[in-house]
C-alpha cells in the first residue's frame, strides 16, 4: 500500500511538473515568426506527429499539403507546399512557429494557427477557446515534420 501511494505521488508529481511548463497559447514567444522554445518541455514524437498529421479531425494537413511519406492516404491537397524535404526548408524553430501560428511567418496565409485559443471565429461554439491541437500535438507534428527530408 505504501509503494502504491508513493507511486501514485511520483506520477501526480511529474504529471504537475510537465503540466506546469506547457506554454499557453497566448503567452507563446514569437521571433520574426519562429517560435524557439518547446510548447511543453517534452520531446516530440514522430510516430504520434504522422497520425495527427493524417488525421481528418484534427490537424487534417493532408487537405492542403501532398506528402509522400503518407501515399497509403488519399486526396492530398495542393493549396500549400508538398511536405516531401520540408525539414531540408527549415529549421525546427521554423516549423514550431508554422504550425502553432503560421500567420507569424507568411502574411495572409490560409493556414489556421493551430495553437490559438482567441483572436479566431470558430463556426462550432463547442470549440470557442480552444485551440485545434494541444501544445504535446504540435511537437509531435514538429517532430514528424522533422523526418521528412530528400535523401
Amino acid at each position: 500500500m505504501k509503494h502504491a501511494l508513493g507511486g501514485a505521488i511520483a506520477v501526480t508529481l511529474i504529471t504537475s511538473v510537465a503540466t506546469a511548463e506547457e506554454i499557453k497559447p497566448t503567452a507563446v514567444s514569437f521571433v520574426d515568426g519562429t517560435v524557439e522554445q518547446s510548447l511543453t518541455g517534452q520531446p516530440g514524437d514522430p510516430v504520434e506527429g504522422r497520425k495527427v498529421f493524417a488525421n481528418r479531425k484534427q490537424g487534417n494537413c493532408l487537405a492542403c499539403h501532398m506528402n509522400a511519406d503518407l501515399a497509403e492516404e488519399s486526396f492530398h491537397g495542393e493549396v500549400g507546399p508538398p511536405m516531401d524535404g520540408v525539414a531540408d526548408r527549415w529549421t525546427k524553430a521554423e516549423l514550431r512557429g508554422i504550425v502553432t501560428n503560421s500567420k507569424m511567418m507568411f502574411e495572409g496565409t490560409i493556414m489556421p494557427a493551430f495553437y490559438v485559443d482567441s483572436g479566431y471565429e470558430r463556426p462550432l461554439d463547442d470549440f470557442a477557446g480552444q485551440s485545434i491541437l494541444t501544445a504535446q500535438q504540435v511537437e509531435d507534428v514538429v517532430a514528424y515534420l522533422q523526418t521528412l527530408t530528400f535523401e
